[in-house]
């Protein structure tokens, strides 16, 4: 069983996207075809590799629209990235690496017709996501056009990819508007008990001074205990709010196609999203902070 069937069902089914999606930034076969193409260490990688439908951007518009990495991190990687690979050439290998990782985690399953038909849900939704105010989002659904000549697998992942920086473009805003910046987000998350803080700050690049003016905020602010340790009943009930809202600003597609094809969707994508969790590449805890699968009843 992989989602908690109590949550709200935008969150359930990012629970089941993210896994498909979110591969790529564990699996080795990502960073070694981008090294092949001359890009440098996983954070080059990285950076580029989700940024390439923006074109050449610069490092201050990734981490304005990434939000939660430290500037240097995203700067030791953009603008130079390009002066390697150029976006087009990052994102063609991106799609096609993505299919040799879908293969060798789901075997058979990548290409039967179960994937067709998951592809084809998934695609609906996708072009159903209102991009409007949503960079990432945007940029994505702009290769959605691709979707035809692509392999079914690579098809769901691009058209999964679409919803989950949707949810993401619609998660930063729901922070900007209770006055959350990218390092308090993981200072409140890390409170919670999801993650750590060596972990985030080792994947998001905060140093020590950052991370404890953040908490310092949170706490005169009323979100942390006065030791900083934990979330305040004001800070849950913050964290809730920002969190309800991404789930309701995540709705849109569903709402648009109804809930038979959501059900659909969920269905198609469980057992993917299950296999893909049990080939062992995502981690948990992981600094993106999917929660690892629920147990069965």
């Amino acid at each position: 069983m992989l989602p908690d069937a109590d949550l709200a069902a935008p969150r359930r089914r990012w629970h089941l996207t993210e896994p498909v999606h979110a591969v790529v930034y564990f699996a080795p076969e990502i960073p070694e075809a981008d090294a092949a193409l001359g890009l440098r260490g996983f954070w080059m990688s990285y950076f580029a590799g989700r940024a390439a439908p923006m074109g050449p951007v610069t490092a201050p518009v990734v981490t304005a629209t990434f939000y939660n990495f430290a500037p240097r991190l995203v700067e030791r990687a953009l603008p130079d990235a390009w002066s390697f690979a150029d976006p087009s050439a990052v994102l063609a290998t991106r799609l096609v690496t993505v299919e040799r990782v879908l293969r060798r985690l789901l075997g058979d399953r990548a290409a039967g017709p179960e994937m067709v038909r998951a592809a084809g849900v998934a695609l609906e939704a996708a072009v159903a996501c209102p991009v409007e105010g949503r960079p990432l989002a945007a940029a994505w659904a702009g290769v959605l056009d691709r979707a035809d000549e692509l392999a079914p697998s690579v098809g769901l992942w691009l058209a999964l990819t679409v919803l989950r920086e949707h949810r993401g473009d619609g998660h930063v805003a729901a922070l900007v508007t209770e006055g959350v910046d990218g390092c308090e987000a993981h200072v409140l998350l890390a409170a919670t008990g999801a993650v750590t803080r060596q972990g985030q700050q080792r994947a998001r690049a905060w140093t020590d001074v950052q991370w404890e003016a953040a908490a310092d905020r949170l706490v005169e602010r009323g979100w942390l205990t006065p030791d900083g340790s934990s979330l305040s009943p004001a800070g849950r009930n913050g964290r809730a709010r920002v969190e309800d809202t991404t789930d309701r600003l995540a709705s849109a597609p569903w709402t648009v196609l109804g809930p038979a094809a959501a059900e659909r969707f969920d269905e198609l994508l469980w057992p993917l999203a299950e296999t893909v969790v049990a080939g062992g590449d995502i981690i948990f805890p992981n600094p993106i902070g999917l929660p690892p699968p629920a147990p069965a009843p």
